[in-house]
């Protein structure tokens, strides 16, 4: 059964994601970051070449041809992804097929405008019997 973790109170959601990623990507993990938002895709991606400062996160989008031997993918839609170890959600929203990650993390910000829809899927992973795990970043990002 896919483990959930929420991660909240994230004061900069991209930089909160960056930094997770690369903790994720030291471990040898395999990630998928679901981002529906081309915007917030791109903007992830710029920011995976220069966070962390002092590394490289191997990533790209999850339509790229080197999507199956790259250990970071982007993906804009879960449909193709494989199950993986860990997928990140990035979006407001449920993510689809989550169930075939072994883990999954809903990365969720400080405004409330990001934590009620956030509320929504805890209750409905709570609902459904997943171990949740929840831990507050807003001290650890400052």
């Amino acid at each position: 059964m896919t483990r959930i973790e929420f991660l909240h109170d994230a004061p900069d959601k991209l930089v909160a994601a960056c930094r997770l990623i690369g903790e994720l990507y030291g471990q040898g993990l395999r990630i998928v970051v679901y981002a529906p938002d081309a915007q917030t895709a791109q903007r992830l991606d710029r920011s995976l070449w220069t966070q962390p400062a002092i590394s490289f996160v191997p990533h790209c989008a999850a339509d790229s041809p080197l999507a199956g031997e790259t250990p970071v993918v982007i993906a804009s839609s879960l449909d193709g992804a494989a199950g993986d170890a860990v997928l990140i959600n990035l979006d407001g929203e449920l993510p689809p097929g989550f169930a075939r990650f072994e883990r999954l993390i809903e990365l969720v910000g400080a405004d409330e405008a990001d934590r009620l829809p956030a509320r929504e899927r805890y209750r409905f992973y709570r609902d459904r019997g997943y171990p949740i795990e929840s831990r507050s970043l807003a001290a650890r990002d400052r």
